[in-house]
């Protein structure tokens, strides 16, 4: 079974490479850097990604909870390692130093908001989701609520999050293959859905881990380690990045560029983004926070992550540990913004996604340091897409079809459901990945609005307010989910109110939106609360006593599938 599972991967990894030249080329950010075949960081490339393939082979698992949940034997450093590399996808990898680039200080909220969120998660979900344990959280709030409306929905949303999340992903990853393989933005799509189907249909959440661990150690250093050459060439000591590249920033404000000195029109444009709300109001910058701290608090797969580990401990402390290992990389990200300002100061909206290797490349940074920081950001964007993929994939073979539609199912079923499923997302993945909607960072603040507005308050009520049930649960959720999806239906269709400068931007919503959810849910279970079964109640009661460790509940094994 194994063995050809693997050589179904394989032939889909070779398939998805052909077939990409059949479709017309997109990503125009490709093509402002240099073209052509390049033969080291092609090296460099395929060597990682024969690791990663290779990881998930030896990690291959047989039973659900090694597909799902790593069989719950991942420590706090390799879990830390592991969320800050799941996390770390294209859109901070990349996504992050373009938006500085393009935005300057207001670009400073992603970071902000990104940040805040994991103290959120410490505070009021970690530790609780792991004593809750079992599998996926549209299983907890199904648990929780007594009801599989609720759970479905969940999964529901776990699915979208995970394809709208995975298409910022796969932007990210096609920019970076085409640049290395020289080949177009679509070839490159499908070449990397095939890298990730491989590993992923054949190890499940232990592989994926492994391979996250690994990934974060590379993309770390292929981030880091090019900063001290970098710097140095704009002039600085090239002894610490991070503090010296302010010197340069200042030099900026004053039109002082590669190229020598700017004239005024352009200095003022470029003074302007550095500037509090040069590039957005005091509104909007809050709005962004907000919706990216609880979005962030609201992601299903870096929630699952919490069902990886041992103990409710080894929990808070990998939270801790991935906060350390995720700063890392954003206290160089404003960085390459600026040296991206400094050799090219009025570079467009197009070549924003891809400062990170503009940059390096018009510094004359070097073929092997550039090869370096390409794998960097394609492992970024793979290990994030093989954890959304594990979430989408659960909530549908465990969720719906375990669950729902087939209780009686045995394991091996359940399994082959998963890993169908997770080649269906990835195809429809890459479908919307050829025709992307925005920038790469702003594609995920998107998915973090869903999380924020529909996965977030139903999380926090069902763990912290005991009155909170089914009724209100879906009243939050439908209000949440629905109010998002018209944000961004408004965002792509133009209209204003839903734009990036609009009062509801899609990337933002939550600020309006999620107060909303909370006071639907609570005011909604409060009316409805006569309606709740007796059966109902004693459930949710022995499962708030399990999740605040009261006296009263019993500890349960989470049971097979």
């Amino acid at each position: 079974m194994n063995r050809t599972l693997l050589i179904f991967c394989l032939t889909l990894t070779a398939i998805c490479c052909l077939t990409g030249n059949l479709f017309a080329a997109s990503g125009e950010e490709i093509y402002q850097v240099e073209q052509g075949f390049k033969l080291i960081p092609a090296v460099i490339m395929v060597a990682l990604l024969c690791v990663y393939v290779g990881v998930g082979f030896l990690s291959k698992v047989s039973d659900t909870s090694g597909y799902w949940i790593a069989s719950q034997g991942i420590g706090k450093f390799g879990n830390g390692a592991a969320i800050a590399s799941d996390w770390m996808s294209a859109a901070s990898f990349m996504g992050v130093a373009g938006l500085l680039y393009l935005k300057g200080w207001f670009g400073l909220g992603y970071i902000i908001g990104w940040t805040g969120g994991y103290v959120l998660l410490l505070c009021l979900i970690a530790a609780q989701l792991r004593r809750f344990g079992k599998y996926t959280i549209p299983e907890f709030l199904g648990d929780r609520y007594d009801c599989h409306t609720v759970r479905l929905i969940a999964a529901s949303v776990t699915v979208i999050i995970a394809i709208t999340y995975s298409t910022a992903q796969f932007k990210g990853i096609g920019l970076i293959c085409g640049w290395i393989f020289g080949i177009s933005y679509t070839s490159s799509v499908f070449f990397a859905a095939g890298v990730v189907c491989a590993y992923m249909l054949i190890s499940g959440m232990a592989g994926v881990t492994r391979n996250q661990q690994i990934q974060y150690v590379v993309l770390i250093c292929a981030f880091m380690i090019p900063l001290w050459v970098l710097i140095k060439n704009a002039g600085g000591a090239g002894i610490l990045p991070q503090l010296e590249y302010g010197n340069i920033l200042s030099g900026l404000m004053e039109g002082q560029v590669a190229g020598g000195a700017l004239n005024t029109e352009d200095t003022e444009k470029l003074r302007q983004i550095y500037l509090p709300w040069g590039a957005g109001s005091c509104y909007q910058f809050i709005a962004l926070v907000f919706t990216l701290m609880v979005g962030t608090a609201g992601l299903p797969h870096i929630m699952i992550r919490f069902y990886t580990v041992k103990n409710e401990d080894v929990a808070r402390k990998s939270v801790i540990w991935a906060l350390f290992f995720i700063g890392l990389l954003y206290w160089s990200s404003p960085v390459y913004a600026a040296m991206g300002k400094f050799w090219n100061p009025m570079g467009s909206r197009a070549v924003a996604d891809v400062i990170i290797l503009s940059a390096p490349e018009k510094a004359n940074l070097g073929i092997v340091f550039i090869g370096c920081l390409a794998s960097g950001a394609m492992a970024a964007g793979l290990s994030t897409v093989a954890g959304l993929l594990v979430a989408g994939a659960s909530a549908i073979a465990h969720d719906w079809y375990a669950t729902v539609l087939k209780p009686d199912c045995t394991d091996k079923q359940a399994l082959l459901v998963g890993r169908i499923f997770t080649a269906i997302l990835c195809g429809i993945v890459i479908f919307t990945a050829l025709n992307p909607p925005a920038l790469i960072a702003q594609i995920v603040a998107m998915a973090f609005a869903i999380a924020g507005n529909t996965i977030f308050p139903v999380v926090v009520l069902g763990i912290w307010y005991s009155k909170s049930n089914k009724y209100g649960a879906l009243a939050g959720m439908i209000w949440g989910l629905g109010m998002t999806l018209l944000t961004m239906t408004g965002w792509i269709l133009g209209i204003e109110f839903f734009g990036p400068y609009g009062l509801m931007p899609a990337t933002s919503s939550a600020l309006i939106v999620c107060p909303i959810a909370f006071l639907l849910n609570i005011i909604v279970s409060n009316v409805m609360a006569e309606n709740v079964t007796e059966e109902t109640a004693d459930k949710s009661d022995h499962i708030l006593r399990k999740l605040h460790n009261l006296p009263g509940h019993v500890d349960e094994r989470p049971s097979p599938l």
